[in-house]
């Protein structure tokens, strides 16, 4: 298949695109400069020019395309606007088309679950970061009834291959000598192996589901102090770890603190029984200690 990936320069949109390639689908990612296209071109993926604040340049891929993935997000205060508009135009080049869209979100739209163990059922309660992210999820799954195979991917905290938010709890180690996280830390993440997440957009694109929303965790969650404090001794601090104060958090990060302060525990096997996902890769601990994080630390 010829597969149109925005975000694939990205950290999930690398790895997804590496996941397909290795099953020999033909990747064509967005690129917003020279400098992308470059990269891209060295993953062996077919860079395509265009850039999510211009809607029109993604018509005409996504058309063209086979089956269209959805990673990438313009990070500001108009986050939402461009994301709604760039979906609503890649869906409006699909309708009638019978291709499948694959819409990344997270489990970030679905708050704190507030000590329970929760699934696809569970009512969207986002905080204020992503507050407009379930009108596009709905734009999305509404795309059913216009002949689009579309459906939407919620993946949690993602962590493995040395990056992701967890890197940077490696780095802030090795940089600061002590690991800060928001709050208390005794709430838990959810969290998904990158490589696990990059094998649910293949088999999602290759078993095409319509109208479904696929929860990328069905594995153990971990308390944030828990894993700060592992990444503080992969990065070589010892095990110094800091709270940091919600309204200091506050402060400084704005509504990206109350996210990361969130307590939330999610467990689906959804994914699993309809696609065959194996989730089964190193636990966030495990790479910590004796995975990427420690080999790249080393």
């Amino acid at each position: 298949m010829n597969v149109f990936l925005t975000g694939a320069t990205g950290y999930v949109g690398s790895a997804a695109a590496q996941s397909l390639q290795e099953a020999g689908h033909k990747v064509f990612g967005l690129a917003r400069s020279a400098a992308a296209a470059s990269k891209l071109r060295a993953a062996r993926i077919e860079p395509v020019e265009g850039d999510l604040r211009q809607p029109e340049s993604l018509e005409g891929p996504a058309r063209a395309a086979d089956a269209t993935i959805h990673t990438a997000m313009a990070w500001g205060p108009d986050s939402g606007a461009v994301d709604e508009r760039a979906v609503r135009t890649m869906l409006d080049a699909l309708a009638g088309s019978n291709k499948p869209f694959l819409y990344t979100s997270g489990t970030w739209v679905m708050g704190d679950t507030r000590g329970r163990v929760v699934g696809e059922m569970f009512p969207l309660r986002p905080p204020a970061l992503v507050a407009w992210r379930p009108a596009v999820e709905k734009l999305a799954l509404d795309a059913v009834q216009r002949n689009v195979k579309a459906s939407v991917i919620r993946p949690p905290r993602v962590y493995g291959r040395a990056g992701g938010p967890i890197g940077e709890m490696v780095k802030q180690a090795r940089e600061k000598g002590v690991v800060r996280y928001v709050g208390s830390g005794e709430n838990y993440w959810s969290l998904v192996h990158i490589d696990a997440l990059a094998e649910l957009y293949r088999l999602a694109v290759e078993q095409e589901p319509a109208g479904e929303v696929l929860l990328a965790c069905d594995g153990p969650a971990f308390q944030v102090k828990t894993i700060a404090e592992a990444a503080s001794w992969t990065g070589g601090a010892e095990g110094r770890i800091e709270s940091w104060p919600l309204e200091e958090a506050r402060a400084a990060l704005g509504p990206l603190a109350d996210a990361l302060a969130m307590d939330q525990r999610i467990m689906s096997t959804k994914a699993g029984r309809m696609l065959g996902w194996d989730v089964r890769r190193a636990s966030v601990l495990e790479d910590l200690m004796r995975g990427s994080y420690a080999a790249t630390a080393r």
